[in-house]
């Protein structure tokens, strides 16, 4: 088969699919005039990677939601059911949120919230205290399509923005990959950890968030692979980080800040016990009648090495005991077990 022949074809169902996209006009009509480029290129031998960089191009644009967001869910009520579902206890907290919520609802059945700006949510707090949970109930309660990027470790700001689709294997920033992934423009977007960016890409990364939280600048975000204005006013920021002190003023003038705090002990053996330990149990494979914990060797469940401000290190440490169990009862040496302060020791995680 003519391999030319086999080209052209490729390239008008690649013009077929732009015709039944929701590409811009303008944005199509500068496509269009790339694949007549590339299309005169491959007629007299042009270099094939400038097909395979177009058709990337193509794949990346025609999946972009510039016409496409969920319907919001606008109940209060409902909002509370499911923060108070998600979480125990943290009621300061949950009221900040929905008093947020409260306000966003109203600019959206007033259809002014377009024109208002809003400060960032930024739930700041050690780890395990429940900052990510919190932001996806955030989604779940307007029934919005939930995206996470994760700023820990991230060195430069084409993380964020992408990379000139000149550049060999360049691809979209996190941005627009998350718009791709939700295929919706109105999406809850979590910039997780904004405080853990490398010092190098610091400054850089910081200059691309101002303008990210910025509602006057976010309404035309370009980024530099799809190199063509998106507009990110219809998406929700929400930020974490276990502090502010790497964070740049020009960025913490954007977010309003909400302080995690610590859960108590109480608290925790309650999350434990009520929460962790059911899900837990099922995640593992066992029954309920497989294995049980006496309620006075929570204490030591809850607090095994010390002090810990969140329940992460909780939930492993009841993964550990599951496990433990699981092994017993695969192994055909007991059929339940019931975990008690004289044998606490034999399943604690080590």
């Amino acid at each position: 088969m003519d391999s030319s022949v086999s080209l052209e074809s490729q390239i008008e169902k690649i013009e077929q699919e732009l015709k039944e996209s929701s590409i811009p006009d303008d944005l199509l009509e500068r496509i269009e005039e790339e694949i007549a480029v590339v299309r005169s290129s491959l007629n007299v031998g042009g270099s094939f990677i400038n097909f395979e960089s177009l058709v990337n191009y193509v794949n990346w644009v025609k999946r972009l939601p510039f016409d496409k967001e969920t319907k919001d869910l606008l109940d209060l009520k409902v909002a509370k059911q499911i923060l108070d579902k998600n979480h125990y206890g943290l009621d300061i907290i949950k009221d900040r949120i929905l008093e947020y919520l409260s306000s966003l609802i109203l600019n959206i059945e007033n259809k002014t919230n377009q024109e208002l700006k809003y400060p960032v949510l930024c739930l700041v707090g050690l780890v395990g205290t429940g900052k990510t949970t919190l932001a996806y109930s955030v989604a779940e309660s307007l029934a919005r399509k939930f995206e996470r990027i994760p700023f820990g470790g991230m060195s430069g700001a084409w993380s964020l923005r992408g990379q000139s689709k000149t550049i060999p294997d360049a691809e979209p920033g996190f941005i627009i990959k998350s718009l791709v992934h939700a295929q919706s423009k109105n999406c809850v977007v979590l910039l997780d950890e904004l405080d853990r960016v490398t010092e190098e890409g610091r400054t850089d990364i910081m200059g691309v968030l101002v303008e990210l939280l910025d509602a006057e600048q976010n309404k035309a975000f370009i980024d530099h692979y799809i190199d063509y204005p998106f507009d990110l006013s219809h998406v929700l920021f929400i930020a974490t980080a276990n502090n502010t002190t790497n964070i740049s003023t020009a960025v913490l003038d954007r977010l309003e800040i909400i302080q995690m705090p610590s859960f108590t002990d109480e608290e925790k053996t309650t999350i434990a016990k009520n929460f962790l330990f059911p899900k837990i149990i099922k995640q593992t494979g066992l029954s309920e009648n497989q294995i049980a914990i006496e309620d006075v060797v929570w204490t030591t469940v809850v607090r095994p090495l010390g002090f810990d401000s969140g329940i992460r290190s909780l939930e492993r440490t009841i993964e550990g005991i599951c496990r433990k169990v699981a092994r017993l009862v695969v192994e055909e040496k007991a059929q339940s077990i019931k975990i008690t302060n004289e044998n606490i020791k034999e399943f604690l995680p080590t």
